[in-house]
């Protein structure tokens, strides 16, 4: 029932809905056309009244005699929605006014003062006319009752609104059962059909309308859905066995496509696992390619410069189209010789750097005393400071000891007080200081008095070949230092990092962990070299040299170094058989052994000197551009005395000779060598 009680009750709800509209509408019209009508004859009364008062009051304008006219206003006593009314002249100035019992709103004494709005009121005004000429104007103020009128007629409109809902209420309960009975007739059997499945049941026929018709065709469907509900009885037995078979046949299937699925899914993840790694080892790739290119470019470029000036100044000195003075000659190859120190000191940050990035670099981590390390620094940095009036100032670190390879801390420490003394000012200070933030770390700062560093050239500060636009500068450097510094201080366990301010200076530091304090061995490792002289005296005949080279003019360079020191003599051989056929015969006191030489190498030569009883003695420094760390290695462990690099430095040079002639035997009488 709860259903037919909703189609009832939506049947009520559309019809008392549809009353209400319509009640509604034609309410709203009658009250704003009566509402219009009010206002119309409202104003058209007033200015009815205005009028008259303006003809009355004509003579008492043209006399000018407010009294009279006064008089003429309270007529309008008679009239009980006039509020108020008054007369102004032709220069608009107030004549006469009337004001009701109980108004309290002041009469303006201007025309143009008059406010024609106000809540519940209406002011009109009309130009008073005397013969063919205006005297004055009359403005007529009522009460305008709309809103009370409108609120009247709401009330009345809601009493009949309800008054018409109920009636229509009580009519459509009584009817709306005639027009619900049958459709809740078949709804019951509907209902009883469901619950039971009883398709025998029928709906009676009420009527002869379209809801008898409706009944006649459900009943039929009854009819139909019994007929086939029987077939389907029938045949379900045969269904249900072949339905048990198909089911147990999906099963498998699902059970297959399942197993299928997860192997899809394992092979598809590793798919997608190997393209991905694929699409990173592409885009390493391409940025490692890129990267690659940008290096080679600042590195060409870097290369270039000074062999730009080597060669330049090399055809002047050459040419004889270009003649130049002594002085010129002198000043030309100063720059030859700067610009290959350049060159060199290039190349091995490098090379630094290369061996730094592809991890075979070797580190001798050790406990390493400050102390010793920064008066290493202080030697070698205080010279190059003096130049520029820098003041250079060491802290007092005994007993600092950290963890680090000797060499590369050097290095580290070199790289940033150089950098400090070069871009500092004039006169200007270097202070290093040592500090512990934590018991196991020990943190060395640089800080300079220079320029400073702005944000984006702190950002940029240890890229490859980028001096941060020191390039047009007038101090020489690479760019690659504080790459290889900041490479070195991570391989020893450390952080390095800057802090700078623009027109106050910077400070570099570093940190690495610190260990127990030892005392300093500097004074015994340097013990040693106090003993050995800069150049041996000759007592009798010069030292003899045995240089093997097979290039010309690296030999010329070494002869022409050796034909300024009277105390030594040189002999040359270009490849390594004659070498040592030179070597047995003539018993050299030091042999310049180069490494890449024709036939044979330098390494074997080395070791058939050394098996021979007669030469095994005589000690052999090898001079070779292999300068690689490795190469170096190779070369001590092979059995050569000292290890010399190319581009020769003469004053390292000159020290390898003096201090191996220092270490050999006396100098031999004459006639003890065989001379040549």
């Amino acid at each position: 029932m709860s259903r037919q009680r909703s189609i009832r009750k939506k049947l009520v709800a559309m019809v008392m809905t549809t009353t209400f509209v319509a009640l509604l509408v034609s309410i709203a019209l009658v009250v704003a056309y009566d509402l219009r009508s009010y206002h119309r004859t409202l104003v058209n009364d007033l200015m009815t009244d205005a009028e008259l008062v303006g003809h009355m009051t004509s003579a008492a304008l043209t006399f000018d005699d407010p009294r009279l006219a006064n008089e003429d206003l309270l007529l309008l006593r008679a009239s009980p929605l006039v509020r108020g009314a008054a007369i102004y002249d032709a220069r608009g100035q107030l004549f006469a006014s009337y004001s009701a019992a109980g108004e309290t709103r002041p009469v303006p004494q201007r025309l143009e003062g008059i406010d024609e709005t106000g809540n519940g009121i209406l002011v009109v005004s009309q130009p008073i006319v005397e013969n063919g000429e205006t005297v004055g104007t009359a403005v007529m103020r009522a009460e305008n009752r709309m809103m009370a009128r409108f609120l009247d007629y709401l009330a009345i409109a809601a009493g009949v609104t309800a008054i018409a809902m109920a009636i229509a209420y009580l009519l459509m309960r009584r009817v709306g059962g005639v027009l619900t009975s049958p459709i809740m007739a078949i709804t019951e059997v509907a209902r009883d059909v469901v619950a039971t499945r009883d398709y025998s049941r029928r709906a009676p026929r009420i009527g002869d309308d379209e809801a008898a018709e409706l009944a006649d065709s459900f009943n039929a469907m009854l009819t139909e859905i019994e007929g086939r509900t029987r077939e389907l009885e029938d045949s379900h037995s045969a269904t249900l066995r072949s339905a048990t078979e198909r089911s147990r046949a999906q099963q498998e299937v699902m059970r297959l496509n399942e197993q299928l699925e997860q192997r899809v899914d394992e092979r598809t993840l590793q798919l997608a696992l190997a393209n991905a790694e694929l699409a990173n080892a592409n885009e390493e790739a391409r940025s490692a390619n890129q990267a690659k290119s940008a290096f080679l470019s600042s590195m060409s470029h870097e290369l270039r410069t000074p062999l730009n000036a080597i060669l330049g100044f090399a055809q002047i000195l050459t040419s004889n189209t270009l003649p130049s003075t002594l002085e010129q000659k002198k000043e030309f190859a100063n720059h030859i010789l700067k610009s290959g120190r350049h060159l060199l000191t290039l190349i091995n940050e490098i090379l630094d750097l290369a061996k730094v990035e592809s991890g075979t670099i070797t580190l001798s981590m050790e406990p390493v005393a400050l102390a010793d390390i920064l008066l290493e620094c202080r030697t070698m940095i205080e010279p190059i400071a003096a130049t520029r009036k820098v003041r250079v100032l060491f802290p007092d670190v005994d007993g600092a000891v950290v963890m680090a390879d000797r060499t590369r801390l050097k290095q580290v420490m070199l790289n940033l007080l150089s950098n400090a003394v070069k871009y500092n000012r004039e006169e200007g200070a270097v202070v290093l200081t040592c500090d512990q933030p934590t018991p196991t770390r020990m943190r060395l700062s640089v800080q300079d008095t220079g320029n400073g560093l702005n944000p984006e050239q702190v950002a940029s500060l240890f890229q490859p070949f980028n001096r941060l636009g020191q390039e047009s500068g007038t101090q020489e450097g690479t760019g690659i230092g504080l790459v290889v510094t900041k490479r070195l201080v991570e391989l020893m366990g450390g952080e390095i990092g800057v802090t700078s301010s623009p027109g106050v200076g910077s400070v570099f530091w570093i940190e690495l962990d610190s260990t127990a304090p030892r005392t300093s061995g500097l004074a015994d490792r340097a013990a040693p070299d106090a003993d050995v002289p800069e150049q041996p005296e000759s007592e009798s005949e010069p030292r003899l040299l045995l240089y093997v080279e097979d290039n010309p003019a690296n030999l010329r360079l070494v002869e022409e170094i050796v034909a300024f020191r009277r105390d030594l003599r040189l002999l040359s051989a270009h490849d390594g058989h004659l070498g040592l056929q030179l070597a047995r015969a003539h018993r050299p006191d030091i042999i310049l052994m180069d490494l890449n030489l024709p036939g044979m190498s330098g390494f074997e030569v080395l070791r058939q000197l050394g098996a021979d009883p007669e030469t095994a003695e005589i000690p052999v420094i090898a001079l070779t551009a292999n300068a690689m760390p490795r190469d170096i290695e190779r070369g001590v462990a092979a059995g050569f005395h000292r290890y010399l690099t190319k581009p020769i430095d003469i004053e390292k040079f000159t020290e390898a000779i003096n201090s191996t002639l220092a270490e050999g035997p006396p100098l031999a009488a004459p006639g003890e060598r065989n001379h040549p």
